[in-house]
């Protein structure tokens, strides 16, 4: 079970208690470019991600070539879940992967797909 550790006077939470150890916890923002549209990219990056506990959304972007992922939870699950990004689904094709790392928010209750 993950239990959010006490927030500072200044609303801080950099760390969540699970199986008595302190685990590091932040927020990815990443831009996936290629052919990841039309190919189950948000469902296989969905499963990864619940798989891995954390939270978040997935969603196509406009331009036809690109998926936006935002995700929080523990760093070492969200570098596993980076590496399966620049893999991609079967079927897909990833050129790259630009990556934004920012303070843990809590702000998500799940990790869902966007329509």
């Amino acid at each position: 079970m993950v239990i959010p550790e006490h927030e500072d006077r200044y609303g801080d939470v950099r760390r969540i208690v699970q199986n008595d150890k302190m685990a590091d916890v932040a927020h990815l923002s990443a831009i996936v470019y290629g052919r990841v549209q039309g190919v189950f990219f948000r469902y296989f990056v969905r499963n990864v991600a619940k798989r891995l506990n954390l939270k978040g959304f997935v969603r196509n972007l406009a331009s036809g070539d690109a998926v936006e992922v935002q995700a929080e939870g523990e760093k070492r699950q969200l570098n596993k879940l980076l590496e399966q990004l620049k893999i991609g689904s079967p079927g897909a094709r990833v050129e790259r992967v630009e990556v934004k790392w920012t303070d843990y928010s809590g702000e998500f209750d799940d990790f869902s797909i966007i329509y």
